[in-house]
């Protein structure tokens, strides 16, 4: 197989979909737009949502593209060999136009294709829908494979946990079917499947057929319109193609490894603590770097994105310290991510001096924070009389002030002492199954089950960016927003408190928007059309060709792909319930519509 590396394989995959008749599409933004369900972009599929739901897409029916994505729910897990936070995930998409037959065949051709990358077909395997009471074994899928050449030993047939997809609880869904690369490792066992979690088998790339739709009651019926939704990582498919140990040992990741090195004195390799510290290191400032460089890019608070954002960079201070680079050294490892990125993802060129700025306050923050939890420790310290720090305790130091449990366990050293380790690890377990809860709680609901009324409530946030604009000046712009059945969220840039009369005024015109009762109008259009007609938004690559954009009268004008009311006069009344500061440099806006 070739060994390529990874702008190669950016490049590659987007040229061979090009030609099958794909339009090519940039990235949106990690920030979700028009989705409250999750705090980043956690997928592919995500910012394409409507456009699954039926929408019409302005770039046509087949689609691809590069999407920056986040993950947190594994956070814990980042420095084994494949975990990562931030991810690249190169995705083909089918608006109701090829299906299953198209899909696999492509995706066989490119990934055996001596022209494309030329995996070995033995070291490929597959896997199936089994089938339910909700829809058939996908046989189709199977036959399909077998007809590729692929040995029918090669194929599993698993349960909807492993190949069935669906956006939350409703919606659209269907079977995948997921690609699997034989790592060489031993069977874990006669049984060993691509189910296993042994490490022999490797998924790098998942089919996913929307072929049926799920209802509120729970009942499964088929779509008249079917569509395709694959997606496969890039880190690990160019770890495969690289002959990697881990992720980590590619070339995405060597210029910032090799920093971290330098900065630290220390070999990479040195042991299993430092292999550790060096990918967690790489990998969060890797994703904070993306997040402060974003469009839509955060700053570092206690709620949401920023309080995620936050926990990377301090748990990446956590490990610097712990392999000996100075403090306030981050910025520098950052500054490799933007060389290895930049020309791809030129918004970290461009936003370099932000997050040189972001990371280095932050750094200096984390750094008092330290000191106020060796502060704590020395308080407690005399209170545990039978010579052993309990787990909940330890947990405390870890949770509230960053502590490792290493460096409370050699803290407790230094003063006689020793850790419940046990205690700290089952409360550490108890946290990260109440946090992942949470995570899969979230993900239910959103836009992704858009309604009437988050649809008014999402144009409602239209005439307030514009309402805005006219009150606090043109230099106002969306940072953010979250809707949800109950209200409206709105970040905007602004860097005071605004006034009792500014509020009012802004009411005010939401509310003259509202009483004038406009149709909302879309219109298709290039992005210099939408620029030369006044339209907000942010301007630059992360656009196609062709952008919709949303008019209601005089009142706004601005891109969009979000569900919207048919006129303003739907939406009843406008109040802003709080106005409060967001991070710094921006504001938060909460609202409802009575």
């Amino acid at each position: 197989m070739k060994k390529l590396t990874s702008d190669q394989l950016r490049t590659l995959f987007l040229k061979f979909f090009e030609q099958k008749g794909h339009k090519v599409i940039p990235s949106a933004s990690l920030i979700p737009e028009n989705d409250p369900s999750v705090l980043f972009t956690t997928a592919g599929m995500h910012p394409l949502v409507p456009y699954l739901m039926g929408q019409a897409h302005p770039a046509g029916k087949r689609l691809t593209d590069v999407q920056k994505c986040l993950r947190t729910g594994d956070i814990d897990d980042v420095g084994d060999s494949s975990h990562c936070t931030f991810f690249e995930m190169l995705g083909n998409w089918s608006l109701g136009d090829y299906f299953k037959e198209e899909s696999i065949a492509w995706s066989y051709e490119l990934l055996t294709g001596e022209e494309w990358l030329g995996i070995d077909k033995d070291r490929l395997y597959f896997t199936c829908f089994a089938g339910d009471d909700n829809a058939p074994r996908d046989t189709e899928s199977h036959d399909l494979w077998v007809k590729m050449g692929v040995d029918p030993s090669h194929i599993f047939y698993l349960d909807a946990k492993h190949n069935w997809w669906i956006p939350g609880t409703t919606g659209p869904c269907g079977p995948d079917t997921e690609i699997f690369f034989d790592t060489g490792k031993p069977k874990c066992s006669p049984d060993c499947s691509p189910a296993c979690d042994c490490g022999k088998y490797l998924e790098i790339w998942n089919n996913v057929f929307m072929q049926y739709y799920k209802d509120a009651e729970g009942h499964v019926t088929p779509l008249a319109k079917k569509n395709v939704d694959t997606g496969m990582g890039l880190d690990r498919t160019i770890a495969t193609l690289q002959g990697a140990e881990s992720v980590y040992d590619t070339d995405g990741f060597a210029p910032i490894i090799a920093r971290i090195a330098e900065l630290s004195g220390k070999d990479y390799k040195d042991s299993a603590e430092t292999v550790k510290a060096f990918r967690i290191i790489a990998d969060h400032i890797r994703s904070a770097t993306f997040i402060l460089g974003d469009p839509r890019g955060v700053t570092p608070s206690n709620v949401d994105q920023g309080y995620i954002l936050r926990r990377l960079i301090r748990r990446a201070i956590r490990y610097a310290m712990q392999i000996g680079i100075p403090e306030n050294s981050l910025c520098k490892v950052a500054d490799a991510v933007i060389e290895r990125y930049g020309e791809v993802y030129p918004e970290l060129k461009e936003n370099r001096e932000k997050i040189m700025g972001e990371l280095a306050q932050e750094e200096i923050r984390f750094q008092r924070t330290l000191k106020k939890g060796m502060k704590e420790f020395e308080r407690m310290k005399s209170g545990f009389t039978d010579g052993k720090i309990d787990g909940v305790t330890a947990f405390h130091l870890y949770d509230t002030y960053g502590f490792p449990i290493e460096f409370t366990e050699e803290m407790a050293r230094d003063n006689g002492l020793s850790v419940d380790r046990a205690g700290f690890e089952a409360a550490f377990a108890e946290h990260q199954n109440k946090s992942k809860q949470g995570a899969e709680q979230r993900f239910k609901g959103g836009l992704v089950d858009a309604n009437e009324t988050t649809a008014k409530l999402h144009t409602a946030t239209h005439l307030l960016q514009a309402a805005l604009r006219k009150v606090l000046g043109d230099g106002v712009a969306q940072k953010g927003s979250n809707i949800t059945t109950e209200r409206l969220r709105f970040d905007f840039s602004f860097e005071r408190k605004m006034t009792p009369e500014e509020i009012k005024r802004v009411e005010e015109l939401v509310n003259e928007a509202i009483k004038a009762d406009v149709p909302v109008t879309c219109e298709e259009m290039s992005v210099d059309e939408a620029r030369a007609q006044g339209a907000i938004g942010l301007f630059g690559d992360r656009y196609g060709e062709k952008v919709k954009v949303y008019t209601m009268g005089g009142f706004s004008k601005e891109i969009c792909g979000g569900p919207h009311a048919s006129h303003t006069g739907e939406l009843g009344t406008f109040k802003i319930k709080k106005e409060e500061a967001s991070s710094a440099g921006v504001r938060r806006i909460k609202a409802v519509l009575l």
